[in-house]
């Protein structure tokens, strides 16, 4: 066997291990690249949840002023400039907590079976609002007094609860002739009406009046009774 084919032998091997090599570097780094990008994105919307979760905990047991972004990081078991990344801040967090609330109340609300007559779904509206409101208390306690000290907080909410809230309530009250028949100016009284009824018989005399929510329950659907049939 001669030197040269030897040689040649032995180079056709070095290459084929180096393609062979290189090959298998770039798949490696093609499966770790498709790895690292899906789950990053399901990281951030983990993260994101854990943060509000976090948040809502500790601004209800804390306040919202006393609690920290530093504490509600170290709840989620998250850096605490994701907070700033994620939400611009303790205010932007507050905020996504806000509307994520939204987004759940009207998922719950589009799960409530329509009444069989104008009256009925107006009393039914107004016992979800009361009892979402008793449910949601602790979550009021903290918008409530802030929105008094921040009034952009405030604008906001409003915003979300006239386009979110009340426009729903709104088209379930129009599936009735009596509700067809109303004119704007009443209609938007009506769903005002909804919205009083939760805040005072849900929150404001059992919660910080401390009166019997069962009692006050049922002083509101009379109420509310009187005034659908009103109508």
């Amino acid at each position: 066997m001669s030197v040269q084919f030897v040689r040649g032998d032995l180079l056709s091997m070095h290459f084929q291990e180096h393609n062979s090599t290189k090959e298998a570097i770039n798949s490696a780094l093609r499966v770790a690249k498709n790895r690292s990008s899906a789950p990053r994105i399901r990281d951030r919307a983990a993260k994101e949840k854990a943060l509000l979760l976090a948040g809502i905990k500790l601004f209800s047991s804390k306040g919202y002023e006393a609690a920290t972004t530093r504490e509600i990081a170290t709840v989620a078991g998250c850096a605490e400039g994701l907070i700033h990344r994620y939400f611009g801040g303790k205010a932007g967090l507050l905020l996504a907590l806000v509307r994520d609330r939204m987004r759940l109340e009207m998922n719950d609300l589009n799960r409530v079976p329509h009444a069989q007559n104008f009256a009925q779904e107006f009393v039914r509206l107004v016992q979800w609002e009361i009892d979402r409101m008793w449910e949601d208390r602790d979550f009021l306690r903290i918008v409530v007094s802030r929105a008094m000290v921040d009034p952009s907080l405030g604008k906001v909410l409003g915003e979300l609860v006239e386009s979110g809230r009340m426009r729903a309530m709104t088209g379930r009250l129009k599936h009735f002739p009596e509700g067809q028949r109303l004119q704007e100016g009443g209609m938007k009284n009506m769903t005002c009406a909804i919205g009083v009824f939760g805040f005072v018989f849900g929150f404001l005399r059992p919660e910080v009046l401390g009166r019997d929510r069962h009692s006050e329950r049922d002083v509101a659907t009379r109420l509310a009774t009187i005034l659908a049939v009103s109508c």
